[in-house]
């Protein structure tokens, strides 16, 4: 049995499957239409959450979990005899890092668990997560998972294309600025996460093809020639934009590992429908 149990919070869009095979605990956040709060890919799902989305007037809203929330997930594995990674979303973007941190101040020894803060979001830090627990199944030591986390921070490029900038905009995650230019017709902005954990746009494109080839032109600096793997997520739906996209990659570069995943109804509430998320890191060691 492995000494090291491995949490997360469910804006890391990590498959439901993924995480139960590899024994990831998952705090969600909570996601509000008005009055009606749901637990996020726990009471409602994503295909679930872009349908309501469609038809409700007004922008959801979305809240971190509470302390009590991240204190239950740690105690239990530290009842089970283990040392705890748990791995959260950007604080820059949610006070969720926060809430684990104060949940471990509030055990009693607080050097059972270690927070990690991602300073990225959805699959960005999902992809760190897996990796970690994969770790973790395979008998490696705290430390060496850390030092692996931090490593696979640096070298994570990660880029999301949105259909509009109004809900990022509205709910405060990126400035009116760079808002503005995702107004005109047809422009993609591309995104990235900087290394601080904010929504930057990095640069954008006229339509959605050259929005691609703009991005297969970033990555190739970084990674050609390279093994990597890659991720995509993308909101329900709208799978042919993986469809296009994922072909492109493969004939650049030397993919190892394809995961797609769907984007959550959290980030879905400020990324909007239509968005696609492309994460590229070095190949994992076989």
């Amino acid at each position: 049995m492995t000494s090291v149990a491995i949490v997360t919070d469910s804006t890391a869009d990590i498959p439901a499957e993924v995480r139960e095979r590899l024994g990831i605990g998952m705090v969600p956040l909570r996601v509000h239409f008005g009055e009606e709060g749901y637990l996020d890919n726990i009471d409602l799902q994503p295909a679930e959450f872009y349908q309501k989305l469609t038809t409700y007037q007004g922008l959801p809203k979305s809240s971190q979990p509470s302390p009590a929330d991240f204190l239950e997930a740690f105690e239990k594995r530290i009842a089970e005899g283990k040392e705890v990674i748990s791995i959260n979303l950007s604080s820059a973007l949610s006070g969720t890092y926060q809430s684990a941190l104060l949940a471990k101040s509030m055990l009693d020894d607080e050097s059972k668990v270690t927070v990690v803060d991602s300073k990225s979001a959805s699959y960005g830090y999902g992809m760190l997560v897996v990796r970690a627990a994969e770790m973790a199944r395979d008998g490696a030591s705290k430390e060496e998972i850390l030092a692996a986390i931090e490593s696979l921070k640096k070298s994570t490029k990660l880029y999301f294309l949105v259909d509009t900038l109004e809900y990022l905009h509205k709910g405060g995650r990126i400035g009116r600025a760079s808002a503005l230019f995702g107004s005109l017709l047809n422009i993609k902005p591309i995104l990235t996460i900087d290394e601080e954990g904010y929504v930057n746009a990095l640069d954008k494109a006229r339509g959605q093809k050259r929005a691609f080839a703009r991005i297969i032109e970033l990555l190739e600096a970084d990674f050609a020639g390279k093994p990597v793997d890659l991720s995509v997520v993308i909101t329900p739906g709208k799978t042919e934009l993986a469809q296009e996209l994922v072909p492109m990659l493969k004939e650049k570069f030397d993919v190892r590992h394809y995961m797609e995943s769907e984007i959550g109804p959290v980030i879905g509430t400020h990324a909007g429908p239509g968005t696609v998320g492309l994460f590229i890191s070095p190949a994992a060691a076989v």
